[in-house]
């Protein structure tokens, strides 16, 4: 079965993906000479960076999603399909979906990643990871299930402090900014929801298998960043590997254990390689091989941006980081060359970085540009207006922007609702 798609007379880019790299690409290509057709898995495109806020109750998932329909109103020449890609069929120049098969002339896969587990089986199985909007959902009702389910149990006993107590493992921006919103949590919204509960008792922990935290920034950053946890009342542990979680129980390679049922993983990421590419293709972290016009190796019209793109610049060792404006730029590179004809001589993609940023929570966030750094208010205040510039559409940037104006005069999270319960897996 072939997926009904309009016949014309202008080569095929299909894109694989609407993440970020995915729709700058299908933006940039809005009305040109090609056909192009957007193939993802969801309807919609979401805004990962906020997703801890949905998990921590500050956001509602539509604050930070928007229909691909939506976003790409008025493109003549582009095509969305939902649908889940199966594999890649490149000598034939095909793509099998669960809708059935599409051929093209350029195919561009901007499938993102998801988490890596590392082999640990037991983690994978009991851990919460938060990739997706589903997966910060289910956290956020895990977590009010739990309090929940403690209010009927003994004061301070290990089983409601099991049911408590967090364990966030991974130093990066994912796990610090939330780490700093369950903390902000605990402090100023759930003692009034639950009085029954003494969240003096309440550990939150953030675990890092390295030295110190956000380790991409620099050291001021990284020793600001764990002031600022601390000073909220989060337990940093550095040089600190998990060594299994069998949902229940925490073991780390010192020793150390932690009784707990919510365990949030945030440690690894791993590229979403569709099945059909070779071995040869796949590199270090299940990514793709490409050259300097992020080509994929082996093929010559197979391209890859984002995530799953490991692309290593001249005079480098080691591929660009897994961040959305490593994506953007690429899709921007990309475009380019497909306006210019594809020519040999098209110069490579180049990478610019401006700079690196989190935030922990209201008026503590660190911000490293080339030649500058900052932390505290500022850095927030920088923080906050460049994530809210980068959510797509108008109506999202606005709801965004009330939902943080209430929080900061109120320190409330309106959201916590549970909305499907979450069922542990087996």
């Amino acid at each position: 079965m072939q997926i009904r798609v309009p016949k014309v007379n202008l080569p095929r880019v299909v894109i694989v993906g609407g993440g970020f790299g995915g729709i700058e690409l299908a933006k940039r290509l809005k009305n040109k000479p090609f056909q192009v057709v957007l193939l993802d898995k969801n309807n919609y495109h979401a805004f990962p960076p906020l997703l801890y806020q949905i998990a921590t109750a500050g956001l509602e998932s539509a604050s930070i999603a928007t229909p691909f329909r939506k976003i790409f109103e008025g493109y003549s020449n582009l095509i969305f399909r939902l649908a889940e890609v199966k594999e890649i069929v490149a000598e034939e120049n095909r793509v099998v979906t669960d809708i059935g098969d599409i051929t093209y002339n350029y195919l561009v896969i901007a499938t993102g990643s998801t988490t890596n587990f590392f082999g640990m089986k037991d983690v994978e199985q009991h851990a919460m990871p938060m990739k997706s909007i589903p997966e910060a959902l289910d956290i956020r009702s895990m977590l009010l299930q739990n309090f929940e389910t403690a209010v009927n149990l003994e004061a301070k006993s290990e089983e409601q402090e099991s049911l408590i107590d967090i364990v966030v493992i991974g130093g990066g921006p994912t796990g610090v900014e939330l780490a700093g919103a369950l903390a902000e949590l605990r402090n100023h919204v759930l003692p009034e929801d639950y009085s029954e509960l003494d969240f003096g008792q309440m550990d939150i922990y953030l675990v890092e298998m390295g030295p110190r935290l956000l380790p991409p920034m620099s050291e001021i950053a990284s020793a600001k960043t764990k002031e600022f946890l601390e000073k909220l009342g989060v337990q940093v542990w550095l040089n600190t590997a998990l060594v299994s979680f069998d949902g229940y129980k925490a073991v780390f390679n010192n020793g150390k254990t932690i009784p707990t049922t919510h365990l949030i993983y945030a440690a690894g990421v791993a590229g979403c390689v569709p099945n059909g590419f070779t071995s040869e293709a796949v590199a270090r972290g299940r990514r793709l091989s490409v050259d300097h016009q992020l080509r994929v190796k082996g093929l010559h019209n197979v391209f890859a941006i984002g995530d799953v793109a490991a692309f290593i610049p001249e005079g480098k060792q080691v591929p660009l980081p897994m961040v959305a404006p490593v994506s953007i730029q690429m899709a921007t590179h990309l475009s380019n060359y497909f306006k210019a004809g594809l020519p040999e001589n098209f110069a490579g993609f180049r990478y610019v970085d401006k700079g690196s940023m989190a935030t922990v929570g209201k008026n503590k966030a660190v911000v490293d540009l080339k030649f500058w750094k900052t932390q505290g208010t500022l850095a927030w205040l920088i923080w906050m207006f460049v994530h809210l510039m980068s959510i797509v559409g108008f109506g999202s940037k606005i709801g965004v922007l009330l939902n943080w104006t209430q929080s900061y005069f109120s320190s409330d999270k309106r959201f916590r609702l549970i909305i499907n319960r979450y069922v542990k897996k087996n």
